[in-house]
């Protein structure tokens, strides 16, 4: 058997080691166990989104809280900050999210939030992972009428509206605006609709009729080409597309101009800073965020924190830095202010504010210029350290010469396959693509 923990939970087949109902009863009894209180009830929130399998995983989820003496409270499926966020408004000692984000509906994962409404810490993790594989839980077993209970909190998805909509300013509504949304048939597709509704706008809506088995299929943050479309042929004024959980959002502009999470990074540090909002003078990302977004922000005297690829290295870096705006070019958006994780509705809802502030259409408002970046993934049969790879550091350096001051390269190792990704980043497409294909042979003739 493998590690438990990936980069973000645990994730992969539905119905296979390591997302089998018995692995997912045995982290459910570890969490319920860890994350007692000293006194009074232990309760865990679970939460899914659409998936087929999301039956399957939560119900062993609930039996193994159940086990211990702590108590589940169900909220069926809701977006993995919804789950982050009613943690801690119910105060609640642990929250689960069965999920697995934007991947096709075969795959699930298990996310895991402690009562402070933020991912695990990777101690917390390993101490999860080794009561699990070394059953060490296994002896602990509540007795008699210490047994836990589970219990299904019906108005869990209201609770959520009412928070999304109170970080939009109260003197702004969306009437007026025509907005196109796609829910990815998943985890939002009650609730995102809701919330611009309320607040005003006419909402055409894509995506929300999960069948089970349609959740991310040619939909969603990852194939926005529906909502491009609609937002074309009916004149709307923007189209939001969210993924699976709803933790991230890929907007497009009134014109059918997509503006991805480095765009929206932008836009919104510029308006923060304006109202003195910005904590930190930065915005924190990750190494893939175009230099774009770099040289933006220098020249409004602001600096961008890059860390690790995934959203909870970007959540620990502003946590530790005091700074409350980061995220990732994929769309994960994160306002410190108002929420602990990546969240795809909350970060549309600044973006309409800040258009609904300038009386501005948001193909004017989305003013970064982005570098050509071109990404290729390189499958091989093991993975090494990249300074490892013969001769692969000379040749880096070499072209890092040539690019100066007005590109980089990036080569990282996948975390869950065995595969590197090659990212070049230039002013010049056609040469970023070349140095991009030079590497990315090289690594595979060393290592075939």
């Amino acid at each position: 058997m493998g590690k438990l923990f990936g980069t973000d939970g645990i994730r992969g087949k539905a119905n296979r080691w390591p997302m089998t109902p018995e692995i997912a009863l045995q982290v459910g009894r570890a969490v319920g166990y860890l994350f007692r209180n000293k006194k009074g009830r232990h309760r865990i929130l679970i939460g899914k989104d659409t998936r087929l399998s999301g039956y399957l995983l939560e119900n062993a989820m609930a039996s193994g809280i159940c086990s211990v003496g702590a108590e589940a409270l169900f909220v069926g499926p809701l977006p993995t900050p919804a789950i982050a966020f009613l943690t801690t408004s119910m105060r609640c000692d642990a929250g689960v999210v069965i999920s697995a984000s934007h991947n096709p509906y075969y795959d699930n994962g298990i996310k895991i939030f402690g009562r402070d409404g933020f991912k695990l810490s990777d101690e917390l993790e390993a101490e999860i992972e080794d009561m699990v594989l070394n059953e060490s839980i296994a002896s602990f077993r509540a007795e008699d009428d210490e047994i836990g209970r589970a219990y299904r909190l019906e108005d869990a998805p209201g609770r959520y509206i009412v928070h999304l909509k109170h970080t939009f300013p109260k003197e702004l509504t969306l009437d007026g605006l025509k907005i196109v949304l796609d829910c990815a048939h998943g985890a939002a597709y009650k609730v995102a609709p809701a919330v611009f509704e309320e607040l005003g706008a006419e909402v055409l809506k894509i995506g929300v009729s999960p069948n089970g088995v349609n959740i991310n299929l040619d939909c969603g943050a990852l194939h926005p080409e529906g909502v491009i479309e609609k937002v074309k042929t009916e004149g709307a004024d923007i189209g939001i597309a969210l993924d699976g959980d709803a933790d991230r959002v890929i907007i497009v502009d009134e014109k059918g101009q997509i503006v991805d999470g480095d765009q929206i990074l932008a836009l919104c540090a510029r308006q923060m800073q304006r109202e003195g909002r910005l904590k930190g003078g930065a915005v924190v990302a990750t190494v893939m965020s175009n230099m774009g977004l770099e040289k933006a922000l220098k020249e409004m005297g602001l600096k961008l924190i890059r860390t690790k690829v995934g959203d909870r290295f970007v959540v620990e870096k502003m946590r530790k830095g005091g700074y409350n705006l980061g995220g990732e070019q994929s769309g994960h958006i994160i306002f410190l202010d108002h929420a602990t994780t990546g969240d795809g509705i909350l970060a549309a809802l600044q973006v309409l504010a800040i258009m609904k502030k300038s009386a501005k259409p948001l193909s004017e408002l989305a003013f970064l210029e982005k570098y050509p970046q071109t990404l290729v993934n390189v499958k091989v049969s093991e993975k090494v350290p990249p300074h490892e790879i013969p001769g692969l550091e000379e040749l880096v350096s070499d072209f890092e010469r040539e690019l100066g001051e007005e590109g980089r390269i990036l080569i990282r190792p996948s975390g869950t396959e065995p595969k590197y990704r090659v990212m070049v980043e230039g002013r010049d497409e056609e040469r970023i693509q070349e140095i991009a294909s030079v590497i990315a042979r090289h690594i595979k003739e060393q290592l075939p």
